[in-house]
């Protein structure tokens, strides 16, 4: 597993860390704005995780693609993921 690889998978497990947390905090009704800020951590690391994952994307997938004369398909479904981020 590559360096990029194995940085998304952390990212994503410390998310589901603090998805489990605010789920107890529901549960143990806390201030809803302590609940929020964790909810925006999470949200910032799973940001974090995705940018990781195309990133190794780019840098294999579509860059063998490209060397490969096949490339187009997967500039477009980096456009078409680029879209659905920058629509959020």
């Amino acid at each position: 597993m590559n360096v990029e690889k194995v940085k998304a998978l952390q990212a994503l497990k410390t998310s589901k860390g603090q998805i489990e947390g605010i789920i107890k905090m529901m549960e143990d009704e806390r201030y809803c704005v302590d609940i929020s800020n964790q909810i925006i951590a999470a949200q910032a690391l799973l940001k974090k995780a995705n940018m990781l994952i195309l990133k190794q994307h780019m840098h294999h997938c579509v860059k063998d693609a490209i060397k490969n004369d096949n490339g187009e398909e997967k500039i477009d479904e980096i456009i078409d993921i680029l879209s659905k981020i920058m629509d959020k």
